[in-house]
């Protein structure tokens, strides 16, 4: 009998890593708990990197050596689950249920906004004495009451709406000089004050990071520390160093520009990794990679003529009710406490992340609050072999039109999935476990099993559509990061980010 776990929307791409940093010495994971060690934590991000979009799962094109490393290093979920896009992404992650249980069922049109009524894990995690730090894109509202500070960090570095640059119509849209001056020398919200920084945005955020981390470290206070890249997110804008080798091969601009992001991505990976070893953080630290959502960049012109990119063989990517649409890298290092090249193949997701953290943490997560759908990893991290019960993972697309009744696109890019099965669009039947890559549709075959899987996902459909609170929102009158920077600009000016000392 399979449990009931609500979970994956449409995911963004996404590379995510968590730092965890436990004050015990904890090396024998089998052997004891990890309940209430009390960890340091680091997550980083990436948006819209898929699983062919690194060297160590087979791009022969990419260089990632430092994520290479890493990949050796680490403890991996080979399972491991997002939705379909970027802020419904997010918003599982922080929620620990289902994003259209929290109201994102789109990444504009007001739809992006995580409810209010949502208790993030940060929150608790403040609550129990972290410092709780974001650096990057939040993407879940650009609101002053959906902001980051309102939501359970202590420290904000972020920039507006989905990405650098981006406006819509409504609420979400990012700082007016980002607009036209994108992914260099951007202008970002640090805590209460909007400044002016200098260089490429992944260094930026890489550089801010370290930084608050440091001074984390050095205080012997426990932190949650969320580095959530906007790269290689679109446009696909990179160094000139880092497009230079992909154009002498002769790829297009967008393509140079695209992997040029994820190579600079892993420069400063290796730079994280260089930091940690100084100062002595790994044997008490957890770190988890992953990304947000499924690959983005899948096609390319090489001398003109057109190409696929490497993917790992999955035939779709981000945006899609698929397995490339969901799948993600998830590599987790703990020293000395987590196993070095271990494959965990348990179903998990991102709604899986609240219990996780808030277990390991130690913090009892209150009555009264969101239901949780997700379920704690703490037993795959204290034994890898762990056999825990089935479970169903709830895939949607959403991105209807504003305004259009959500029971019109119930079967329109969805899925449900289980460790064995992929259900999609009310129609298809993939046998994963034998078909990764789901190339033959099995529906007719297996009658009881699209019976069993239609019937759950009515169910919680059933449940999730009254939980759409922002189906409704009418467009906000103002873009609030901007005026939030014309009237700081008028009133005090722009100043320049005091970059820390790492």
């Amino acid at each position: 009998m399979k449990m009931r776990i609500d979970m994956v929307g449409l995911p963004c791409s996404l590379f995510f890593l968590v730092v965890l940093a436990c004050g015990a010495t904890l090396g024998r994971a089998a052997e004891k708990t990890l309940i209430g060690s009390r960890p340091n934590v680091i997550l980083v991000m990436t948006d819209d990197q898929g699983m062919g979009d690194l060297s160590c799962l087979g791009n022969r094109l990419l260089k990632t050596p430092n994520l290479d490393r890493f990949y050796g290093l680490s403890t991996r979920f080979t399972e491991f689950h997002v939705s379909p896009t970027c802020a419904p992404t997010r918003s599982a992650i922080f929620s620990g249920r289902h994003e259209f249980r929290n109201g994102v069922t789109h990444t504009i049109k007001e739809r992006e906004r995580m409810a209010l009524s949502t208790t993030t894990f940060p929150e608790l995690l403040q609550k129990a004495g972290y410092q709780t730090g974001i650096f990057g894109k939040w993407h879940l509202g650009d609101e002053d009451a959906y902001q980051p500070y309102r939501r359970g960090f202590t420290k904000t570095f972020i920039h507006g709406a989905g990405g650098i640059g981006q406006s819509y119509e409504g609420s979400c849209a990012d700082f007016p000089p980002n607009r036209t001056n994108k992914y260099f020398d951007c202008v970002i919200l640090n805590d209460d004050t909007i400044v002016q920084t200098k260089g490429f945005c992944t260094d930026v955020f890489f550089t801010a990071a370290l930084g608050w981390t440091k001074e984390q470290l050095e205080a012997g206070q426990p932190f949650f520390t969320y580095l959530t890249l906007n790269a290689p997110h679109g446009p696909m804008i990179s160094p000139e160093k880092y497009k230079k080798r992909f154009l002498d091969l002769g790829y297009d601009q967008n393509t140079a520009g695209r992997y040029g992001m994820i190579e600079n991505i892993d420069d400063n990976f290796g730079r994280l990794m260089k930091k940690l070893d100084e100062w002595n953080a790994w044997e008490n630290t957890l770190v988890i990679f992953m990304t947000d959502n499924g690959q983005a960049g899948r096609n390319a012109k090489l001398n003109g003529k057109g190409v696929k990119l490497f993917t790992t063989g999955f035939k779709t990517g981000k945006g899609s009710p698929y397995e490339g649409g969901t799948h993600v890298p998830a590599f987790w290092r703990w020293k000395g406490v987590l196993g070095e090249g271990v494959d965990i193949n348990e179903l998990c997701a991102h709604i899986d992340l609240y219990k996780t953290m808030c277990d390991v943490a130690g913090v009892s997560i209150p009555d009264g609050i969101q239901a949780i759908d997700g379920r704690t990893m703490l037993p795959l991290l204290e034994n890898s072999k762990a056999d825990l019960p089935d479970r169903y993972l709830f895939v949607h697309q959403g991105r209807w039109p504003k305004g259009a009744d959500p029971n019109d696109s119930k079967f329109k890019n969805c899925a449900v999935r289980t460790q064995r099965w992929r259900w999609v669009n009310n129609s298809e039947l993939y046998d994963i476990q034998n078909d990764p890559y789901e190339s033959k549709n099995v529906a007719d075959k297996h009658p009881d099993v699209i019976a069993d899987l239609r019937e759950a996902y009515d169910e919680w459909w059933a449940e999730t559509v009254p939980l759409m609170v922002n189906e409704d929102s009418p467009y906000a009158p103002e873009q609030p990061q901007a005026v939030r920077y014309e009237k700081q600009k008028t009133e005090q000016g722009i100043p320049d980010w005091e970059v820390p000392q790492i």
